[in-house]
């Protein structure tokens, strides 16, 4: 009990270090990568659709940007928890909004409670999939009159413009690597055997 409250505690510590380093190279790219992402859906939705129809980027996506661009090796920010996550959560805002449309203060726990719990269930665990789910049933005008194409556009759109930027900012150089593979994983076998070796 002792040896393994003492090895969580390494690799937590060596966990937070790595989280806390300040790495400008790693910044830089994080920039980019929320940078054309958001910017790209932002394009889309003043050039290409008119005004009535300006739902193109929903908040959630800001969020996403934070995990897919800035914490790029945690489990949360992979393209299964991305895309899963947040057309789940859609799904669900959607059916909540159907069935209790008037009843906000019903409504809205509903459905993020019930996304929660379904991101649980399928592994797809998101954050901002729930303000996805948020924003189904608490939006006025145009998003409510989509029914289940919200799923389809903004939603599963945009996340998929939001991967196709990450698949190509996170793994531009050596040192970035989307979808993780595990790796944050292997760096802590690594640094619990480089440890486990010293002390022999």
């Amino acid at each position: 009990m002792k040896k393994t409250i003492k090895r969580t505690f390494r690799v937590s510590k060596y966990v937070i270090y790595r989280e806390t380093l300040v790495d400008y190279k790693e910044h830089f790219w994080s920039f980019l990568g929320a940078f054309f992402g958001i910017g790209i859906i932002a394009f889309i939705q003043s050039h290409s659709l008119a005004e009535t129809e300006n739902i193109f980027l929903i908040g959630s996506f800001g969020a996403s940007s934070v995990l897919i661009y800035g914490a790029i090796q945690s489990p949360l920010a992979q393209p299964r928890n991305l895309i899963g996550g947040h057309v789940l959560s859609a799904l669900v805002g959607v059916a909540v909004y159907k069935i209790v449309p008037d009843i906000i203060w019903l409504s809205a726990p509903l459905a993020v409670a019930f996304s929660i719990v379904l991101m649980q269930y399928t592994k797809t665990l998101h954050p901002p999939g729930g303000a996805t789910a948020l924003i189904a049933v608490s939006s006025t005008g145009k998003i409510p009159e989509l029914g289940f194409w919200y799923v389809l556009s903004p939603v599963l759109s945009g996340c998929l413009i939001l991967l196709l930027v990450a698949l190509f900012f996170n793994n531009i150089t050596p040192n970035r690597s989307y979808p993780a593979h595990n790796r944050l994983m292997k760096l802590l076998r690594k640094k619990h055997t480089h440890i486990h070796q010293l002390k022999k």
